[in-house]
């Protein structure tokens, strides 16, 4: 196979639609809008959610809760994403972060119980779950809370 004779596979290229360019083209004169209306015209149509002046579904169905802005987001992982790292390694946030275990700190790093830990770790975290901190400790290593 040369370069040149590389093509797209078939149908994935579709040729865009070329409106208002005469009456040949088939999509002359009202440029495919029809003859008029509110669709028609330049700016036309309604708002999202819009019904006609039936009342929207948005303000027909129940509203209940909030949401708590004060409301703190914690980045989790689990002990089993722990057994990455080498013994005796402190584990903080920012070095998940750098080995891309997790994608953003938030308001702090949570460890879960899920799996299993084989390594001597040292884990600086601002919560960690009873079985966590078991688990931690189990294996030889130290779960200290961070604020």
């Amino acid at each position: 196979m040369k370069l040149y004779e590389l093509k797209p596979a078939p149908g994935s290229k579709k040729t865009r639609k070329r409106v208002g360019r005469g009456i040949g083209s088939g999509m002359g004169k009202t440029s495919t809008r029809g003859q008029g209306g509110q669709w028609s015209r330049s700016g036309g149509g309604v708002r999202p959610g819009f019904e006609g002046g039936q009342m929207p579904l948005s303000r027909r169905l129940p509203k209940r809760g909030f949401t708590n802005i004060f409301a703190k987001e914690y980045a989790t992982i689990n002990v089993s994403d722990l057994n990455v790292f080498e013994d005796g390694t402190e584990v903080t946030a920012e070095l998940l972060k750098e080995k891309r275990i997790i994608r953003k700190t938030l308001d702090g790093l949570k460890v879960l119980g899920n799996g299993e830990l084989n390594k001597k770790l040292t884990v600086k975290a601002a919560k960690f779950t009873q079985t966590a901190k078991e688990k931690i400790e189990a294996a030889g290593g130290t779960a200290e809370v961070i604020e």
